[in-house]
């Protein structure tokens, strides 16, 4: 009797642990097995800041990546992340294990953009390309650019970010706000251009933002890395003869939407940046340059050039005084004029 007691006392106390082995046997078999196997295509799910986890499993589930919500829910908290799923855009593989998913969840593996802001881009420019990812909010970066606490807390000494959204490539993601995605270019401006190269400008008679504004119009003149301290050097040449600089860029800066090429009634604008009319810099940097653009405000080419005019390939021709700037402007407008009616007969 007391036999057959013990044995239905060990059956009892038995069964709770062969269930939980059993469970935990199966549970283990769910969480390694591919959510299918067999679909090659990623799935981008969305997680908006404060959401819970019964919603984020309810929202993975709308996604067809979790096809048992309480075996699911039992994972993420074998797991201890109950209260750990971080908000953004996550995207998955439709053959991960509901394991690996759960993983990329509690470590936050949010997808990340990778984008590129061109040099000499910009402010509108920059913004476009952010929004091509749907990475900012427009209406707040335009604000943000002008707004003097924000710019102050950047140590931005202009009245806009404009020059100081380094060119370069991030790798974003769209938890973050546009602010910080505007600090996060700030940033790198600080990491590139460096507190001595800002010192160096100083010493060559400018402060930090006429440096930006400088390396700006160098970078909007040319593409050529090659070119640019011969730009810079007409540029400073210029400014110690009291000559305006006549920098094409900076007579549709401040036209909404401008495209195009730069005419003859653009010189004549009415523009605190239109550098035709007005004598020294303008205001402010015209657009985002890039690092050599920068250096070559620093080292400018030995050189006592006046002038440039394009050569109709992106390059230019440098020339120290008027009679041969106008001798070579009329050269190469004559050579583009014959290119371009060459391309129209071949049309």
């Amino acid at each position: 009797m007391k036999s057959k007691r013990s044995k239905m006392i060990f059956y009892i106390l038995s069964f709770p642990v062969i269930v939980a082995v059993v469970f935990g046997a199966f549970l283990f078999i769910y969480a390694v097995t591919p959510i299918h196997s067999a679909k090659e295509k990623t799935v981008v799910v969305d997680i908006p800041t404060g959401t819970s986890l019964m919603k984020v499993i309810q929202n993975l589930h709308g996604a067809d990546l979790v096809q048992n919500r309480f075996l699911f829910h039992v994972l993420v908290t074998v797991k201890g992340g109950a209260r750990s799923v971080r908000a953004g855009e996550y995207e998955f593989a439709a053959t991960i294990s509901p394991s690996e998913l759960v993983d990329k969840l509690l470590h936050g593996d949010i997808k990340k953009y990778r984008v590129t802001i061109y040099e000499d881009s910009s402010l509108p420019q920059v913004a476009s390309r952010l929004m091509e990812y749907k990475l900012i909010n427009e209406k707040d970066f335009f604000a943000l650019s002008q707004n003097e606490e924000f710019l102050s807390s950047l140590s931005i000494p202009g009245s806009s970010v404009e020059g100081y959204l380094f060119p370069d490539t991030y790798f974003l993601d769209r938890s973050m706000t546009t602010r910080q995605i505007m600090r996060i270019m700030v940033e790198r401006f600080r990491s590139r251009v460096s507190p001595e190269m800002i010192r160096q400008a100083e010493q060559k008679g400018l402060n930090a933002n006429q440096f930006v504004t400088f390396a700006s119009l160098v970078g909007k003149e040319s593409g050529y890395a090659a070119e640019k301290p011969l730009i810079a050097a007409v540029f400073y040449n210029r400014l110690k003869k009291g000559m305006p600089l006549q920098c094409d860029p900076t007579a549709v800066y401040d036209l909404k939407n401008f495209k195009g090429k730069v005419k003859r009634s653009h010189y004549k604008r009415e523009s605190p940046y239109n550098t035709y009319l007005i004598r020294g810099l303008p205001p402010g940097p015209i657009a985002s340059p890039g690092l050599d653009s920068f250096q070559a405000v620093l080292q400018p080419a030995k050189v006592d050039y006046l002038y440039f005019v394009s050569k109709g390939d992106g390059t230019h021709f440098f020339s120290s005084s008027l009679m041969a700037h106008n001798d070579a402007t009329i050269r190469f407008r004559n050579m583009t004029n014959r290119e371009e009616k060459t391309d129209e007969s071949i049309r």
